[in-house]
């Protein structure tokens, strides 16, 4: 048994988060995982595709089961004025910050099974003040002082198809990304990956293959020295430490299907690194998932699309993975 349903955080509601919150309760009202979302009712209620009387208030998420099969439950923390679709705004801010915390603080203390995270889009929030790269480090602060038992995240991975990829750096400019690896941040994220491995996605035994920095992972030190100073001792200390890790290898031969059949994550040490392939296999259906952390956090693999919003053109193709990851790795946790 799991405590409790997810908390899904609505996202900046300028974007498609409402619009694909009322798709995915759509796709998941009859079979579950029940969510209830945290947000502002009245950007819910007015997603293109939402209809009347879909949404119900809700004072705490213990109401949220008994509403799900009938209606969109949200426990409406409003905005302080209306957004237009399309258009952010740093006035929400706050609100999306208060939602994200919200949903925090109900899984730490075990009221929720878990997060799922709507996409929000970081320039309006940088414009109020927010000083965290993204999502994944904001949760990383917000749960730093619960203790947890084991290697500490937060640990960027995005799942596709039968590829699973973490990174050692996120949001790190491309011209910064070799000046940021270490030893150490890599031997932190395959230890946190092996961690997520066995205790969130049942693997007993996991095998890991971290990638190389530099064409053809630095062709024994011709193009680049990264691999023999950084990227080698970081795998043998893997080894060292239990760790069934591999590499380092070239990031061009990694992600085909043979090579995906030798393990079970790879390490890779910057954003498109790891992203390009995931979204190459499956564009509309990967998630994101935050490692080492004390609670269940996944997100869909995209942003607000602004562009759309509004218009009943969004997918909710991977939030409807994230919010059935959630509940998988929430399982397995419990």
């Amino acid at each position: 048994m799991r405590p409790g349903p997810l908390a899904l955080t609505l996202g900046d509601p300028a974007g498609i988060g409402p619009e694909i919150v009322v798709k995915a309760w759509r796709a998941l009202r009859e079979t579950g995982p029940a969510f209830f979302v945290i947000g502002d009712a009245q950007s819910v209620a007015s997603a293109p595709t939402t209809g009347a009387g879909v949404v119900r208030t809700i004072s705490s998420p213990d109401e949220a089961a008994a509403a799900f099969a009938t209606a969109i439950p949200v426990l409406d923390l409003p905005l302080r004025a209306p957004v237009v679709v399309g258009q952010p705004t740093p006035d929400a801010a706050a609100a999306i910050i208060r939602w994200i915390e919200t949903a925090v603080g109900l899984a730490l203390s075990g009221t929720v099974a878990g997060v799922v995270t709507a996409p929000i889009s970081k320039a309006p929030l940088y414009a109020a003040g927010f000083r965290f790269p993204g999502h994944t480090e904001f949760l990383g602060e917000l749960t730093a002082a619960a203790s947890f038992d084991g290697a500490r995240g937060p640990i960027m991975m995005l799942t596709a198809a039968d590829l699973r990829v973490t990174l050692v750096t996120v949001h790190t400019p491309i011209s910064q990304v070799a000046g940021q690896l270490s030893v150490q941040s890599i031997v932190n994220a395959g230890l946190v990956t092996a961690q997520a491995l066995r205790r969130d996605f049942g693997i007993a035994t996991p095998r890991l293959a971290v990638a190389g920095l530099n064409p053809h992972a630095g062709e024994s030190g011709g193009i680049g020295r990264e691999e023999i100073e950084i990227v080698e001792p970081a795998v043998r200390a893997l080894k060292d430490l239990g760790v069934d890790a591999r590499g380092p290898y070239p990031s061009d031969s990694m992600f085909h299907a043979e090579a995906r059949a030798t393990y079970d994550a790879a390490v890779c040490l910057y954003h498109d690194q790891a992203l390009i392939p995931v979204k190459m296999l499956d564009f509309w259906g990967g998630v994101n998932v935050t490692l080492g952390l004390p609670i269940v956090r996944t997100s869909p693999d995209h942003g607000t699309a602004f562009d759309i919003a509004g218009r009943g053109l969004a997918r909710a193709d991977s939030l409807i993975a994230a919010i059935r990851l959630a509940d998988e790795i929430a399982r397995r946790r419990a």
